[in-house]
């Protein structure tokens, strides 16, 4: 048997929480989304003037980071012509993302889920994404 230790709601919130006030802070309003260690959604939440078509993004970020316990940006690194990992992007029916603003979550060294942002520029997708980790891990 596997013992799983996975994100709640409560540990979500935090990084919702997090995130948004990073993304109040630079004043981008963010799509932002939290999924357990599998890539399934645990909490999502589009600011006021988030992005439409930014929902989807937000949540295939995390899903990438949940899932595959990589940070976006490290794909994008590695989805180039003539790498191995060239088209990653078009795997699991496209929801592998490989844009800036999804990170793993990672408690204890274990991976328990993601954290994805969209709606800004890569840069500050990745800022937002990252305060809400840092905001949950010293908030927790």
């Amino acid at each position: 048997m596997l013992s799983i230790t996975r994100l709640d709601i409560d540990d979500a919130h935090l990084l919702i929480k997090g995130a948004r006030n990073k993304a109040n802070e630079i004043g981008v309003p963010m799509c932002i989304a939290i999924t357990d260690e599998s890539g399934n959604l645990i909490a999502f939440e589009r600011m006021n003037g988030g992005k439409t078509h930014s929902i989807s993004i937000a949540q295939d970020k995390a899903f990438t980071a949940g899932a595959a316990r990589k940070a976006t940006h490290d794909y994008n690194a590695a989805n180039v012509p003539g790498s191995l990992a060239f088209g990653i992007d078009t795997e699991c029916g496209g929801r592998i993302s490989s844009v800036g603003g999804g990170i793993p979550v990672v408690v204890n060294e274990e991976f328990v889920g993601g954290i994805g942002a969209s709606s800004g520029t890569p840069q500050q997708d990745m800022e937002v994404a990252q305060a809400g980790i840092d905001y949950f891990l010293s908030n927790r």
